[in-house]
């Protein structure tokens, strides 16, 4: 199988962390979201509705200290937790070369609330605008990923990617162009979408939220070569190939499935050896992401909707489907995620455990 390995992961969703996320433990019904009392915490002002996907407890302070935390949007927060727990779980040397270990994280605008806070500033405080300048980082999308490199020494590759849906998936595939070009020999990819009133708001006046609650999410994967540098000691998870492709005019489904086809020509894998399909669809009643592809593949494999157990989490939403399904101790054998936005671009990604390829070992 071509394509990266994954040598490690982590997950903070409304299940909790990491393998928690295991699709027979999460919950069925969403949670009551409270307000926030601390930096980071859930927010305080009036939601369009009293429910959504959380990811329960997670406060910046309590978790990541005080100390270069007092900036932290709860965006940021998530991202430098997730990806702390994905480099423990991947067992980096202490003389790992992090001069090559790069990041990049998908997103759909960023921190909706930072930028929004950021602009009232502009409208309340009093001319020449004296906005606080503390909060301008957190205004440009790529803040949570710059961050994420202080944090854990990380100097190489730095990247945010916008795409909506497909925002994991072309975080992956930025990832394997970087790590095939030699720029990178480590590459942490993910996305992250936080949960705030600004968000809220936003999805319940476009109507964005009517299948399914807003939720938030953070999912990060530890990449590599097949074959990591020495300084990486994990075995690797997984194995992961990605295609993408563009629709226009409701040609998606049709761009959709020659994607699938690509990344099952590109990773080797026979239609009929797909056990699960992974889709970004909210709607369990109309599957015409899954039907599609089932019609493809000429079977019917296990679905995982990850948006009716974790909520409507955008850019990450397909990056905690993955999570999900790594997570799940039961089915066995290759899976496809998929994504599509409404503009017509689409993604797909061939996902097999290195355990039933029986090549865990190195």
């Amino acid at each position: 199988m071509t394509g990266v390995g994954v040598f490690g992961w982590s997950a903070l969703t409304s299940a909790g962390e990491a393998t928690s996320a295991a699709a027979a433990s999460l919950p069925r019904s969403d949670a009551p979201v409270a307000p926030g009392t601390g930096t980071g915490g859930l927010p305080s002002e009036s939601l369009p509705s009293p429910r959504g996907h959380v990811v329960p407890g997670f406060d910046i302070r309590a978790r990541l200290g005080r100390k270069g935390t007092s900036t932290y949007d709860r965006a940021t927060g998530l991202a430098v937790a997730c990806c702390g727990d994905a480099l423990g779980a991947a067992e980096l040397a202490a003389d790992a070369d992090r001069g090559r270990v790069g990041v990049v994280l998908g997103t759909t605008i960023g921190s909706f609330r930072s930028t929004s806070d950021f602009s009232r500033e502009t409208l309340v405080q009093e001319k020449p605008y004296l906005v606080n300048p503390m909060l301008f980082p957190n205004t440009v999308m790529n803040g949570a990923a710059g961050q994420v490199a202080i944090r854990h020494g990380l100097r190489g590759v730095n990247a945010t990617v916008a795409g909506g849906a497909l925002g994991f998936l072309n975080a992956v595939r930025y990832a394997e162009m970087v790590l095939a070009g030699g720029y990178a020999d480590v590459m942490l990819a993910g996305a992250v979408e936080e949960f705030s009133a600004h968000r809220a708001w936003a999805a319940h006046l476009t109507g964005t939220t009517a299948e399914v609650p807003l939720g938030e999410a953070a999912a990060v994967f530890v990449l590599s070569a097949p074959r990591p540098p020495a300084w990486v000691g994990a075995a690797p998870v997984a194995d992961l190939v990605t295609a993408t492709g563009f629709g226009p005019g409701g040609t998606g489904t049709r761009a959709l499935l020659a994607c699938a086809r690509r990344a099952l020509d590109r990773a080797g894998v026979a239609p009929a050896d797909i056990t699960a399909v992974l889709t970004g669809e909210a709607d369990e009643a109309g599957q015409d992401e899954y039907a599609a592809v089932a019609g493809l593949l000429h079977h019917r494999p296990r679905r995982v909707a990850a948006k009716r157990l974790l909520g409507e989490c955008d850019a990450a939403s397909a990056a905690a489907a993955l999570a999900v399904w790594l997570a799940d101790p039961e089915p066995a054998g290759p899976a496809l995620l998929t994504a599509r936005n409404a503009d017509g671009a689409v993604a797909v990604a061939v996902v097999r455990r290195c355990a039933d390829a029986g090549t865990g070992d190195r």
